[in-house]
Protein backbone atom coordinates (compact mmCIF):
# COMPACT_ATOMS: atom_id res chain seq x y z
CA UNK A 1 0.00 0.00 0.00
CA UNK A 2 2.62 2.42 0.78
CA UNK A 3 2.86 5.22 -1.47
CA UNK A 4 3.85 8.94 -0.94
CA UNK A 5 0.81 10.75 -2.03
CA UNK A 6 -1.15 14.17 -1.52
CA UNK A 7 -3.64 12.75 1.70
CA UNK A 8 -6.39 14.93 0.65
CA UNK A 9 -6.75 13.91 -3.04
CA UNK A 10 -8.88 16.44 -5.15
CA UNK A 11 -11.37 14.05 -5.99
CA UNK A 12 -12.17 13.33 -1.89
CA UNK A 13 -11.96 17.65 -1.07
CA UNK A 14 -14.38 18.09 -4.18
CA UNK A 15 -16.48 15.62 -3.05
CA UNK A 16 -16.49 15.70 1.14
CA UNK A 17 -14.68 19.14 1.55
CA UNK A 18 -13.08 19.04 4.90
CA UNK A 19 -16.01 17.51 6.97
CA UNK A 20 -18.15 20.43 7.16
CA UNK A 21 -20.10 20.39 4.32
CA UNK A 22 -23.34 18.97 5.22
CA UNK A 23 -24.29 18.10 1.42
CA UNK A 24 -21.83 17.10 -1.42
CA UNK A 25 -21.75 17.47 -5.11
CA UNK A 26 -22.01 13.86 -7.08
CA UNK A 27 -21.74 14.80 -10.79
CA UNK A 28 -24.43 17.45 -11.49
CA UNK A 29 -26.68 16.56 -8.50
CA UNK A 30 -26.84 17.11 -4.76
CA UNK A 31 -26.98 14.23 -2.37
CA UNK A 32 -27.16 14.44 0.95
CA UNK A 33 -24.78 11.33 2.88
CA UNK A 34 -26.64 7.88 3.60
CA UNK A 35 -28.83 7.24 6.14
CA UNK A 36 -27.32 5.72 8.55
CA UNK A 37 -27.55 1.65 8.20
CA UNK A 38 -25.84 0.61 11.60
CA UNK A 39 -27.09 -2.64 13.51
CA UNK A 40 -27.74 -0.98 17.28
CA UNK A 41 -25.95 -2.57 20.04
CA UNK A 42 -23.22 -4.26 17.58
CA UNK A 43 -20.34 -5.28 20.06
CA UNK A 44 -17.09 -3.74 19.05
CA UNK A 45 -14.75 -4.07 21.50
CA UNK A 46 -12.98 -6.73 20.17
CA UNK A 47 -11.88 -3.80 17.77
CA UNK A 48 -8.70 -2.18 19.35
CA UNK A 49 -8.94 1.41 19.44
CA UNK A 50 -6.04 4.15 18.97
CA UNK A 51 -6.26 5.05 22.53
CA UNK A 52 -6.08 1.25 23.84
CA UNK A 53 -2.82 0.89 21.43
CA UNK A 54 -1.60 3.93 22.18
CA UNK A 55 -1.60 5.94 18.83
CA UNK A 56 0.02 9.57 18.43
CA UNK A 57 -2.50 12.44 18.21
CA UNK A 58 -3.06 13.33 14.22
CA UNK A 59 -0.89 16.29 13.30
CA UNK A 60 -3.72 18.22 11.21
CA UNK A 61 -7.12 17.73 11.77
CA UNK A 62 -9.13 15.17 10.18
CA UNK A 63 -12.53 15.17 8.30
CA UNK A 64 -15.27 12.89 7.84
CA UNK A 65 -16.77 12.44 4.39
CA UNK A 66 -20.19 13.93 3.05
CA UNK A 67 -20.21 10.58 0.40
CA UNK A 68 -21.53 7.73 0.94
CA UNK A 69 -19.44 4.70 1.64
CA UNK A 70 -20.43 2.23 -1.21
CA UNK A 71 -17.17 -0.47 -0.87
CA UNK A 72 -13.94 -1.75 1.32
CA UNK A 73 -10.78 -2.12 -0.18
CA UNK A 74 -8.43 -5.01 1.36
CA UNK A 75 -4.62 -4.37 1.28
CA UNK A 76 -1.56 -6.08 2.57
CA UNK A 77 1.12 -3.84 4.21
CA UNK A 78 4.43 -5.07 2.44
CA UNK A 79 5.85 -5.73 6.01
CA UNK A 80 7.58 -9.03 6.98
CA UNK A 81 5.60 -12.14 7.46
CA UNK A 82 6.52 -12.00 11.03
CA UNK A 83 5.83 -15.73 13.18
CA UNK A 84 5.33 -13.48 16.25
CA UNK A 85 1.68 -13.59 16.29
CA UNK A 86 1.36 -12.16 20.21
CA UNK A 87 -0.93 -8.75 20.70
CA UNK A 88 2.20 -6.67 21.88
CA UNK A 89 2.94 -7.47 17.90
CA UNK A 90 0.01 -5.94 17.00
CA UNK A 91 0.27 -3.00 18.74
CA UNK A 92 3.85 -2.55 17.83
CA UNK A 93 2.32 -2.78 14.08
CA UNK A 94 -0.21 -0.15 14.39
CA UNK A 95 2.45 2.32 15.73
CA UNK A 96 5.11 1.19 13.39
CA UNK A 97 2.33 2.00 10.40
CA UNK A 98 1.44 5.32 11.85
CA UNK A 99 4.93 6.40 12.34
CA UNK A 100 5.50 5.15 8.41
CA UNK A 101 2.68 7.03 7.60
CA UNK A 102 3.35 10.90 9.60
CA UNK A 103 6.49 10.84 9.39
CA UNK A 104 7.55 9.11 5.39
CA UNK A 105 4.70 9.60 3.43
CA UNK A 106 3.82 13.35 5.68
CA UNK A 107 0.16 12.09 6.33
CA UNK A 108 -1.81 13.46 8.81
CA UNK A 109 -2.21 10.16 10.58
CA UNK A 110 -2.71 6.53 10.34
CA UNK A 111 -3.57 6.32 6.17
CA UNK A 112 -5.94 3.38 6.78
CA UNK A 113 -9.22 3.11 8.67
CA UNK A 114 -8.38 -0.61 10.06
CA UNK A 115 -5.50 -2.89 10.52
CA UNK A 116 -5.58 -6.89 10.81
CA UNK A 117 -2.38 -8.38 12.50
CA UNK A 118 -1.19 -11.72 11.68
CA UNK A 119 -2.25 -13.06 14.95
CA UNK A 120 -5.81 -11.94 14.39
CA UNK A 121 -5.80 -8.72 16.64
CA UNK A 122 -8.20 -5.88 14.68
CA UNK A 123 -6.90 -2.06 15.64
CA UNK A 124 -8.16 0.83 14.48
CA UNK A 125 -6.45 2.49 12.29
CA UNK A 126 -6.92 6.13 11.70
CA UNK A 127 -8.83 8.11 14.60
CA UNK A 128 -12.26 8.22 14.61
CA UNK A 129 -12.84 5.39 12.24
CA UNK A 130 -14.13 3.36 15.43
CA UNK A 131 -16.55 5.99 16.41
CA UNK A 132 -17.96 6.59 12.62
CA UNK A 133 -18.44 2.28 12.43
CA UNK A 134 -20.04 2.78 14.93
CA UNK A 135 -22.83 5.29 13.70
CA UNK A 136 -22.46 3.43 10.42
CA UNK A 137 -23.56 7.02 8.86
CA UNK A 138 -20.03 8.60 7.35
CA UNK A 139 -16.72 7.33 7.35
CA UNK A 140 -13.35 9.05 8.05
CA UNK A 141 -11.48 10.88 5.00
CA UNK A 142 -8.68 8.34 5.22
CA UNK A 143 -5.53 8.16 2.48
CA UNK A 144 -5.00 4.43 1.75
CA UNK A 145 -6.41 4.80 -2.08
CA UNK A 146 -6.20 8.53 -3.81
CA UNK A 147 -9.44 8.91 -5.50
CA UNK A 148 -11.17 6.32 -2.98
CA UNK A 149 -10.42 7.87 0.07
CA UNK A 150 -13.77 9.74 0.93
CA UNK A 151 -16.29 6.34 -0.36
CA UNK A 152 -13.99 3.28 0.57
CA UNK A 153 -13.20 2.07 4.12
CA UNK A 154 -9.01 0.26 3.45
CA UNK A 155 -8.06 -2.42 5.54
CA UNK A 156 -4.54 -2.82 5.99
CA UNK A 157 -3.43 -6.81 6.49
CA UNK A 158 -0.31 -7.26 7.74
CA UNK A 159 2.52 -8.82 5.65
CA UNK A 160 2.80 -9.90 2.19
CA UNK A 161 1.48 -12.13 -0.11
CA UNK A 162 2.60 -11.91 -3.11
CA UNK A 163 3.76 -15.53 -3.32
CA UNK A 164 2.36 -16.39 0.45
CA UNK A 165 -1.21 -16.44 2.05
CA UNK A 166 -2.19 -14.81 5.26
CA UNK A 167 -2.57 -17.06 8.29
CA UNK A 168 -5.93 -18.61 9.10
CA UNK A 169 -6.16 -16.09 12.15
CA UNK A 170 -5.80 -13.30 10.18
CA UNK A 171 -8.31 -14.58 7.36
CA UNK A 172 -10.78 -15.23 9.84
CA UNK A 173 -10.60 -11.92 11.74
CA UNK A 174 -10.51 -10.28 8.24
CA UNK A 175 -14.15 -11.88 7.44
CA UNK A 176 -15.48 -10.65 10.58
CA UNK A 177 -14.06 -7.35 10.06
CA UNK A 178 -15.82 -7.04 6.22
CA UNK A 179 -19.17 -8.47 7.92
CA UNK A 180 -19.31 -5.96 10.40
CA UNK A 181 -18.02 -3.31 8.31
CA UNK A 182 -20.97 -4.18 5.84
CA UNK A 183 -23.68 -4.66 8.14
CA UNK A 184 -22.48 -0.65 9.53
CA UNK A 185 -22.45 0.67 6.30
CA UNK A 186 -25.15 -1.41 4.48
CA UNK A 187 -23.03 -3.10 1.65
CA UNK A 188 -23.16 -6.53 0.56
CA UNK A 189 -19.81 -8.90 -0.05
CA UNK A 190 -19.82 -7.88 -3.64
CA UNK A 191 -18.39 -4.49 -2.64
CA UNK A 192 -15.20 -5.77 -1.63
CA UNK A 193 -12.24 -5.25 -3.91
CA UNK A 194 -8.39 -4.97 -3.71
CA UNK A 195 -6.14 -2.23 -3.72
CA UNK A 196 -4.88 -2.95 -7.32
CA UNK A 197 -8.42 -2.49 -8.49
CA UNK A 198 -8.37 1.55 -8.06
CA UNK A 199 -4.44 1.65 -7.75
CA UNK A 200 -1.33 1.33 -9.53
CA UNK A 201 0.43 -1.25 -7.29
CA UNK A 202 1.35 -4.64 -6.34
CA UNK A 203 -1.17 -4.61 -3.29
CA UNK A 204 -3.23 -6.66 -1.85
CA UNK A 205 -0.11 -9.39 -3.20
CA UNK A 206 -1.22 -11.93 -6.15
CA UNK A 207 -1.60 -14.70 -4.02
CA UNK A 208 -3.96 -12.84 -1.42
CA UNK A 209 -6.01 -11.71 -4.11
CA UNK A 210 -6.88 -15.28 -5.49
CA UNK A 211 -7.83 -15.29 -2.52
CA UNK A 212 -10.64 -12.76 -2.30
CA UNK A 213 -13.00 -14.86 -3.92
CA UNK A 214 -13.49 -17.24 -0.77
CA UNK A 215 -13.18 -13.87 1.32
CA UNK A 216 -16.50 -12.85 -0.29
CA UNK A 217 -18.14 -15.81 -0.12
CA UNK A 218 -17.50 -16.12 3.64
CA UNK A 219 -18.50 -12.87 4.54
CA UNK A 220 -21.79 -13.59 1.98
CA UNK A 221 -21.95 -16.71 4.39
CA UNK A 222 -21.87 -14.73 7.91
CA UNK A 223 -24.26 -11.59 6.47
CA UNK A 224 -26.95 -14.28 5.46
CA UNK A 225 -27.22 -12.44 2.21
CA UNK A 226 -29.42 -14.09 -0.64
CA UNK A 227 -28.02 -14.68 -3.80
CA UNK A 228 -31.09 -12.99 -5.64
CA UNK A 229 -29.37 -9.75 -4.19
CA UNK A 230 -26.39 -10.52 -5.26
CA UNK A 231 -26.15 -8.49 -8.79
CA UNK A 232 -24.99 -10.65 -11.89
CA UNK A 233 -21.58 -8.37 -11.98
CA UNK A 234 -20.13 -6.34 -9.86
CA UNK A 235 -18.31 -3.86 -11.89
CA UNK A 236 -15.19 -1.78 -10.36
CA UNK A 237 -16.71 1.90 -10.68
CA UNK A 238 -13.75 3.58 -11.82
CA UNK A 239 -13.50 7.00 -12.74
CA UNK A 240 -11.16 10.34 -13.30
CA UNK A 241 -9.50 10.17 -10.26
CA UNK A 242 -8.30 6.88 -9.96
CA UNK A 243 -5.31 4.56 -12.05
CA UNK A 244 -4.96 1.49 -12.11
CA UNK A 245 -4.60 -1.13 -14.48
CA UNK A 246 -8.09 -1.34 -15.30
CA UNK A 247 -7.76 1.76 -16.38
CA UNK A 248 -5.29 0.66 -18.84
CA UNK A 249 -8.04 -2.35 -20.11
CA UNK A 250 -10.09 0.93 -20.69
CA UNK A 251 -7.50 2.39 -22.48
CA UNK A 252 -6.83 -0.74 -24.71
CA UNK A 253 -10.28 -1.04 -25.34
CA UNK A 254 -11.04 2.34 -26.02
CA UNK A 255 -8.37 2.09 -28.49
CA UNK A 256 -9.75 -0.62 -30.30
CA UNK A 257 -12.75 1.15 -31.01
CA UNK A 258 -11.44 3.73 -32.49
CA UNK A 259 -10.27 6.25 -29.83
CA UNK A 260 -7.30 7.80 -29.81
CA UNK A 261 -5.94 7.39 -26.37
CA UNK A 262 -2.59 6.90 -24.31
CA UNK A 263 -2.22 3.34 -22.79
CA UNK A 264 -0.20 3.91 -19.43
CA UNK A 265 -2.96 3.44 -16.92
CA UNK A 266 -3.59 6.92 -16.66
CA UNK A 267 -6.95 8.55 -16.32
CA UNK A 268 -6.14 11.21 -18.44
CA UNK A 269 -8.24 13.90 -20.34
CA UNK A 270 -8.35 11.73 -23.34
CA UNK A 271 -9.27 9.10 -21.47
CA UNK A 272 -11.88 11.08 -20.02
CA UNK A 273 -13.43 12.34 -23.17
CA UNK A 274 -13.37 9.36 -24.85
CA UNK A 275 -15.22 7.66 -22.00
CA UNK A 276 -17.82 10.21 -22.30
CA UNK A 277 -18.26 10.26 -26.03
CA UNK A 278 -18.73 6.62 -25.92
CA UNK A 279 -21.61 6.92 -23.11
CA UNK A 280 -23.25 9.25 -25.37
CA UNK A 281 -22.91 7.23 -28.76
CA UNK A 282 -24.36 4.04 -26.48
CA UNK A 283 -27.51 5.71 -24.87
CA UNK A 284 -25.81 5.62 -21.72
CA UNK A 285 -26.14 8.29 -19.22
CA UNK A 286 -22.81 10.61 -19.26
CA UNK A 287 -21.38 10.86 -16.50
CA UNK A 288 -19.23 14.02 -15.81
CA UNK A 289 -16.33 11.94 -14.33
CA UNK A 290 -16.39 9.54 -17.01
CA UNK A 291 -17.66 6.82 -14.36
CA UNK A 292 -16.84 3.21 -16.11
CA UNK A 293 -20.88 2.28 -15.13
CA UNK A 294 -22.17 -1.15 -15.61
CA UNK A 295 -23.62 0.11 -18.68
CA UNK A 296 -20.36 1.58 -19.87
CA UNK A 297 -18.34 -1.52 -19.34
CA UNK A 298 -20.95 -3.63 -20.62
CA UNK A 299 -21.02 -2.11 -24.20
CA UNK A 300 -17.22 -1.78 -24.13
CA UNK A 301 -16.21 -5.44 -23.50
CA UNK A 302 -16.16 -7.15 -26.79
CA UNK A 303 -16.42 -10.98 -26.81
CA UNK A 304 -13.58 -12.97 -27.16
CA UNK A 305 -13.26 -16.81 -28.77
CA UNK A 306 -10.09 -18.91 -29.48
CA UNK A 307 -9.34 -16.81 -32.93
CA UNK A 308 -9.21 -13.40 -31.16
CA UNK A 309 -6.73 -11.32 -31.59
CA UNK A 310 -5.01 -7.61 -31.19
CA UNK A 311 -5.55 -4.98 -28.87
CA UNK A 312 -8.55 -6.56 -26.62
CA UNK A 313 -6.36 -9.91 -26.25
CA UNK A 314 -3.72 -7.68 -25.43
CA UNK A 315 -5.72 -5.86 -22.80
CA UNK A 316 -6.61 -9.44 -21.51
CA UNK A 317 -2.82 -10.40 -21.53
CA UNK A 318 -1.31 -7.08 -19.81
CA UNK A 319 -4.03 -7.72 -16.51
CA UNK A 320 -3.38 -11.60 -16.13
CA UNK A 321 -0.06 -10.98 -16.07
CA UNK A 322 0.05 -8.18 -13.96
CA UNK A 323 -2.24 -10.44 -11.23
CA UNK A 324 0.07 -13.01 -11.20
CA UNK A 325 -0.26 -15.52 -14.33
CA UNK A 326 3.48 -14.71 -15.10
CA UNK A 327 3.50 -17.53 -18.18
CA UNK A 328 1.14 -14.72 -20.16
CA UNK A 329 2.79 -11.96 -22.08
CA UNK A 330 1.33 -9.19 -24.24
CA UNK A 331 1.55 -10.58 -28.15
CA UNK A 332 -2.01 -9.37 -29.38
CA UNK A 333 -2.81 -13.33 -30.03
CA UNK A 334 -5.02 -15.95 -28.32
CA UNK A 335 -2.40 -18.01 -27.46
CA UNK A 336 -2.21 -21.57 -25.18
CA UNK A 337 -0.76 -19.59 -22.10
CA UNK A 338 -3.77 -17.05 -22.22
CA UNK A 339 -6.18 -19.35 -22.59
CA UNK A 340 -5.16 -21.55 -19.92
CA UNK A 341 -4.71 -18.44 -17.52
CA UNK A 342 -8.75 -17.45 -18.68
CA UNK A 343 -9.32 -20.81 -17.92
CA UNK A 344 -7.47 -20.80 -14.17
CA UNK A 345 -9.29 -17.38 -13.13
CA UNK A 346 -12.91 -18.40 -14.52
CA UNK A 347 -12.27 -21.90 -12.24
CA UNK A 348 -11.57 -19.58 -9.25
CA UNK A 349 -14.75 -17.32 -9.82
CA UNK A 350 -17.29 -20.12 -10.25
CA UNK A 351 -17.42 -19.49 -14.37
CA UNK A 352 -17.46 -22.41 -16.54
CA UNK A 353 -13.69 -22.78 -17.39
CA UNK A 354 -14.39 -22.98 -21.30
CA UNK A 355 -11.41 -19.91 -22.13
CA UNK A 356 -14.41 -17.91 -23.75
CA UNK A 357 -14.12 -14.00 -22.51
CA UNK A 358 -17.46 -13.18 -22.39
CA UNK A 359 -19.10 -10.29 -20.32
CA UNK A 360 -18.92 -11.98 -16.87
CA UNK A 361 -15.24 -13.08 -17.55
CA UNK A 362 -14.48 -9.57 -18.46
CA UNK A 363 -16.02 -8.43 -15.08
CA UNK A 364 -13.41 -10.93 -13.58
CA UNK A 365 -10.89 -10.11 -15.28
CA UNK A 366 -11.11 -6.32 -14.61
CA UNK A 367 -11.26 -6.78 -10.68
CA UNK A 368 -15.17 -7.49 -10.77
CA UNK A 369 -17.03 -9.86 -8.85
CA UNK A 370 -19.55 -12.20 -10.49
CA UNK A 371 -22.97 -13.85 -8.95
CA UNK A 372 -21.52 -17.07 -9.88
CA UNK A 373 -18.20 -17.17 -7.61
CA UNK A 374 -20.64 -17.06 -4.51
CA UNK A 375 -22.20 -20.15 -5.51
CA UNK A 376 -18.64 -22.15 -5.76
CA UNK A 377 -17.65 -24.05 -3.15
Amino acid sequence: MHVNQSELDRRTLLRAGLGAATVAVVGSELAFPAAAQATPGTDLDWIIGCDEWGARPPADPLSVSATATNKIIVHHMAFPNVTDYSEAQAIKLAKDCQDLHMDGNGWSDTGQHFTVSRGGYVLEGRTGSLERLRAGDRQMIAAHCPGENGRAIGIENEGTYVTETPPQALLDSLVRLCATICRQYGLQAHDIFGHWDFRNTQCPGATFYRQFPMLRRRVFAELGTHLADVPARRWPDLWRFVGSPAVQVVQYLLTHRGYTVPINSVFDAATVAAVQDWQYRNGIPVDVDATLTPQTWETLVPELGKDASRLPVSAVQFILNLKGYAEVTVTGEYDYPTRKAVQDLQGVHGLPRNGKVDVSTWCAIVGGVVRQSFTRH
